[in-house]
């Protein structure tokens, strides 16, 4: 299964709202209704959304109309924009954006342009799905056999539109036939730990066990968990990660349990540009989804309700980052610029 592709002029996906009760495929050729799922998270995770957001933006470029590259790029910067507006802690998102921009500036003309950035949307899923598949190899070398792992949030093929990060780095140990079970966290508000990471961890045939985002410190406590592997959406130059809410007290409680705290991601989703997790963006999303689960009100009607989408992990917590340039451990600062600079 491919997370996302393009495909004759549309762009493809899974909707991933309607997972697991149905596997239903999305069509779009019109770059609203990317932004739409983007939004809605019909399409989400990290790298996937700055997938979808190339494709759209590509997509959208081809039915501006203008007469000189002036105009059309004027219009091309408010189309990305849009994208821009979708969700604001990803840095990947963001990533795809600029050098989508940046490669419409250097065209001769407007249908060089459109041509291009379809071919540009094209390499940065190429280029993530080899990144996804090299750093779930390393990572592996990380799982001994026997491992159980804790993860949180769905890091898998939904997530990147390729093979995966964190949840690819437990498809690789097991393609190097390491004995390996899963404890997947629900990871409320929306449940994607229950309705994603369960439903591609069963396609892949790997034992998986849902919890409670709550009883992740009994069965650590316990002794029933070996490693902990979750992805990221954004990480800062000095180790911080931001990633799915939840993710900061798992660190802590693994810490406390002397439990490896590991964060697979590509190198897609380090910003150098911000020093630590205290500048990141938090995005704040409808408190809807925290009093009603699938249009079902679980609180009293017009309670108050909070729901960032991500908390940040300070680096301190993090045993190692594995990107498809190696696996990264303290000091951070000086290893992540590093790293960036290859």
């Amino acid at each position: 299964m491919k997370g996302i592709d393009w495909i004759e002029g549309k762009i493809k996906f899974i909707d991933q709202t309607r997972l697991p009760g149905e596997e239903v495929f999305l069509e779009l050729d019109d770059y609203r209704g990317v932004v739409t799922a983007i939004k809605e998270m019909k399409v989400r995770g990290a790298v996937t959304i700055s997938i979808a957001a190339a494709y759209g933006i590509a997509l959208g470029a081809q039915s501006i109309k203008a007469e000189s590259k002036e105009a059309f790029i004027r219009q091309l910067s408010q189309l990305c924009q849009t994208f821009s507006a979708t969700r604001p802690t990803a840095v990947n998102l963001f990533r795809a954006i600029e050098r989508l921009s940046r490669l419409a500036q250097a065209a001769d003309n407007i249908s060089q342009i459109k041509a291009s950035l379809i071919n540009e949307a094209r390499k940065i899923q190429a280029e993530e799905e080899r990144a996804t598949e090299r750093l779930s190899k390393l990572g592996a070398e990380l799982i001994e056999d026997g491992f159980t792992i804790l993860t949180h949030c769905n890091t898998g093929t939904l997530a990147v539109g390729g093979y995966g990060t964190a949840l690819g780095v437990i498809k690789a140990a097991r393609e190097q036939r390491k004995r390996v079970n899963v404890i997947a966290a629900e990871t409320r508000p929306l449940l994607q730990g229950a309705r994603l990471t369960t439903w591609e961890l069963t396609r892949e045939n790997i034992p998986v066990t849902l919890i409670t985002d709550s009883m992740a410190g009994y069965f650590m406590n316990r002794g029933k968990v070996n490693c902990v592997i979750l992805g990221a959406d954004r990480i800062a130059a000095n180790g911080d990660v931001a990633n799915k809410i939840g993710t900061y007290t798992l660190a802590v409680l693994a810490m406390e349990n002397g439990i490896p705290f590991y964060v697979a991601a590509p190198t897609s989703t380090i910003d150098l540009s911000i020093s630590s997790g205290a500048e990141m963006p938090i995005e704040e999303r409808d408190p809807e989804e925290v009093t009603h689960i699938q249009g079902v009100p679980i609180a009293p009607e017009g309670v108050n309700a909070a729901n960032p989408a991500f908390d940040i992990t300070p680096h301190l917590y993090v045993t190692a980052i594995i990107t498809e340039k190696g696996i990264i451990k303290e000091p951070y600062e000086l290893r992540l610029k590093k790293v960036m600079q290859t």
